[in-house]
């Protein structure tokens, strides 16, 4: 089976158009692709993501899933784990660390949730 060549005809519209716009254009619609996913990324996220986010701020594997489950179940997710843990940890001038020990544990989750109510 054989292709037709119809390339000629494909590129009648922008046959005109200089190298230099050739690579404007090509930006352009790289841009209308990208877009969609870029705010997808921004505005969801998995515990699995917030999980790995947690491990690399130092907090314990045995740690990250309580963490990620607790902000879960007080609607935070969107606000990122690792935002969640940070904010505590500002809060209380304590370690990223402790932050995460004591939200793993079960303490200090009113006082965080009112962190984020707060609009802070």
């Amino acid at each position: 089976m054989k292709r037709a060549d119809d390339f000629q005809e494909r590129r009648k519209h922008i046959a005109h158009l200089s190298d230099e716009e050739l690579y404007q254009r090509f930006w352009k619609l790289t841009e209308q692709v990208v877009e969609p996913l870029l705010e997808l990324g921004k505005k969801n996220t998995t515990p699995s993501i917030e999980r790995s986010v947690l491990l690399r701020m130092g907090i314990s594997s045995l740690e990250t899933k309580p963490i990620v489950e607790g902000c879960m179940d007080r609607g935070l997710m969107g606000k990122g784990a690792g935002h969640v843990v940070y904010k505590l940890a500002k809060a209380k001038n304590i370690s990223v660390k402790e932050a995460g020990t004591l939200l793993a544990s079960g303490k200090c989750w009113d006082e965080v949730t009112e962190l984020f109510k707060g609009g802070k």
